[in-house]
């Protein structure tokens, strides 16, 4: 007899049936991940210095505006990075 985890994964397999990325896509892959966390990193560090100086200046309308950027630069990143992953595992 299965349990509900085996059937509920049953049933997700027969909706969207997994894919098996070959060794060229994982490679692609991995190189989407690292640039994009590289990305990521470098707009953090730019951002934090911003913050940094509107903090010591006193500027807290400044800190909420640099902020707000930084979270928009962030989801926006990963939303590309996840479409071009997503490109790569469709190539196969």
């Amino acid at each position: 007899m299965k349990s509900a985890y085996e059937i509920a994964m049953a049933r997700l397999e027969a909706q969207a049936p997994s894919t098996q990325l070959t060794d060229g896509q994982k490679e692609r892959i991995a190189a989407v991940e690292t640039k994009f966390k590289a990305d990521i990193a470098a707009k953090e560090l730019l951002l934090r210095r911003e913050i940094d100086k509107a903090t010591a200046s006193g500027d807290l309308g400044e800190v909420e505006k640099i902020q707000r950027q930084l979270t928009d630069e962030i989801r926006r990143l990963e939303e590309k990075r996840e479409r071009e992953k997503e490109a790569v595992r469709k190539e196969g």
